[in-house]
Order: structure tokens, then sequence, then C-alpha cells
């Protein structure tokens, strides 16, 4: 009968085995101490009253019963429902502009530039130059309006007028964000599959229709994820164009009013009930839109 020893392990083995540990510890510990540990304590300060100075007090279902009951509550997350009316906007622009790009011609490179410069720009400095722009009596915006005739509005004290403006904004900025993710994806699209296309007497139309648009679709779908998870949490724009919420709060995000009640009014309990409520909202639709793709998927194959 012979038996096998287990090998002994090296110094430098042992020493690479340790490293490789640390190298794994620290994302996982990193994980526990800013992403697993506030999750579980915003949990458990939902259901409590604190002013985040003193200790919280257990105060069961009330921060809940109160939300559901808070106008403001409903009236700013309408708002930021509506703001989502910017994402197939700026979705359907970005698309033609990559249409438009992707052509040989003359300056596409400084035209790729100039739609990306927004991107990398300063929120909080895109947010101050477009609410110069919007001033009602000297802003940008109604003098190229007056060239026309038009008398423009005072955009961001107008209750009609200040959602719509942010909406124009938002979609500016992150114009050519998805402008070079859809440019990308339409230069990989294979040229074989459209010269195939043209010689079975296909339109343009009918090439974009069943051949470009499936294959941007996982850009496509990137994009909404990210939009909407993004759309969630707008904050920056309305606190600089809009500080007070806007005329008859006509402008407030629910992030803006999580933020107002933490902070400002220091119900640290009832503010961190809501974002419980706004992250479980994102994750369901999220998983929704997760599911929509793969059947859209099935039904292209």
């Amino acid at each position: 009968m012979t038996t096998t020893s287990t090998p002994r392990r090296s110094k430098l083995h042992r020493r690479e085995h340790q490293a490789a540990l640390g190298f794994v510890a620290l994302p996982v510990i990193g994980f526990l101490i800013f992403i697993a540990y506030p999750l579980v304590f915003s949990v458990y300060a939902s259901f409590t009253k604190w002013n985040g100075l003193s200790a919280p007090v257990p105060n069961g279902f009330d921060n809940f019963v109160e939300m559901f009951g808070d106008r403001y509550f409903w009236q700013s997350m309408g708002n930021t429902v509506f703001y989502m009316i910017g994402i197939p906007i700026g979705l359907v622009l970005s698309l033609l502009l990559a249409l438009a790009l992707n052509r040989k011609m003359r300056g596409t490179t400084f035209f790729r530039t100039v739609y990306y410069v927004p991107v990398v720009s300063s929120l909080a400095a895109v947010a101050i130059l477009w609410q110069w722009a919007y001033n009602g009596d000297f802003g940008l915006v109604n003098q190229v309006l007056a060239i026309f005739g038009v008398e423009g509005p005072n955009w961001l004290q107008n209750p009609d007028t200040a959602k719509p403006a942010i909406i124009i904004m938002s979609v500016w900025k992150g114009l050519g964000f998805s402008m070079l993710l859809y440019l990308a994806a339409l230069q990989s699209v294979p040229p074989h599959l459209l010269e195939a296309a043209s010689l079975d007497g296909a339109s343009a139309f009918q090439k974009f229709r069943h051949i470009i648009v499936p294959l941007l679709n996982p850009v496509t779908f990137f994009l909404v994820v990210t939009s909407i998870i993004g759309g969630a949490q707008i904050f920056i724009e309305i606190n600089i164009m809009t500080p007070t919420g806007g005329p008859e709060f006509s402008t407030a995000s629910i992030v803006w009013y999580i933020w107002q009640k933490a902070f400002n009014y220091l119900q640290m309990g009832y503010a961190t009930s809501m974002s419980v409520v706004l992250g479980l909202l994102v994750f369901i639709i999220t998983a929704i839109q997760f599911r929509l793709n793969r059947r859209f998927q099935f039904s292209i194959d």
C-alpha cells in the first residue's frame, strides 16, 4: 500500500497566496464598508426618528405612513418622472447625430469633439451657464427668440416652462455621450449585411429598420437603463438653477426633496425612508427592463 504525501508549499508560493488574498480583501472590505453597511443602516434608519446628531429612535412605520400622505413627496416624484421625457428625445437626437457623423465627409472629427465637450464639462458650471441663458430679461435664449419676433418667458420662474427648460439642458448635456456610443455601434455594423440587403432591393429605411436598429439594441438598452437610473437621481441641475424647488414646487425632484428633508430640516429618518422607496422603485424598473430586453432579443432572433 502506497501513501501519497502532500507536497510542501514553498515560501514564495505562500507569499503569492497571501498577496492574492490581500488584493481580493481590499475590494471586499471596501464593499462591506462603503456599500453593504450603509445599505443595511439605511434600511434600519428608515424605521427611526433620527436627526443625524442624536441616536436614532425606532418609530415603526411612521415615516412611511407620513411619506405616502405627503403631497410634496408625490409632487417631487411626479416631477422626476416628468424629467424622464428627455430620455427618448435625447436618444433619438443622438442617433440622428451619429448617423450624420458616420458619413465620410469633412469636419466630422471637429463636430464629434464639439458635441462631446458638454459631457466632460462640469455639471455645476453647465447649470450656471444655462441659468444665465434662461434669464427672462437678458438671457441668450430670449435674445435669440426676439430675433424671430417671439417674446420668451422667464423660463425658470414660470411653472409651465421650468421643467421643460431643465429637460432641454439635460438633453444637451448628455447628447454627446449617447452619440458617441451610437457612432461606435454604427461603425461596427458588418458592411456585408448592408450590401446583401442592397442587392435584395432593400431601401435605406428598410436597412435601417431591419439591420441597423436590431444591431443597435444593446447600446439602446444600456443607454435607457443608465439614463433612467441617472434621471431618478437628478439633483445638481435643480439645486443650482432653481434652488427653492422652482415656482410652486414645480421643479423639485425626489432627490432634491430628500436632500432638503435630510440637511435643511434634519429629518434624516424620514429622508432615509424616501431613499429606500426610491431605491426599490429603481431596482424594480431596472429588473423589468432586463426582462423586456430578453424578450425583445428573442423576437429579433
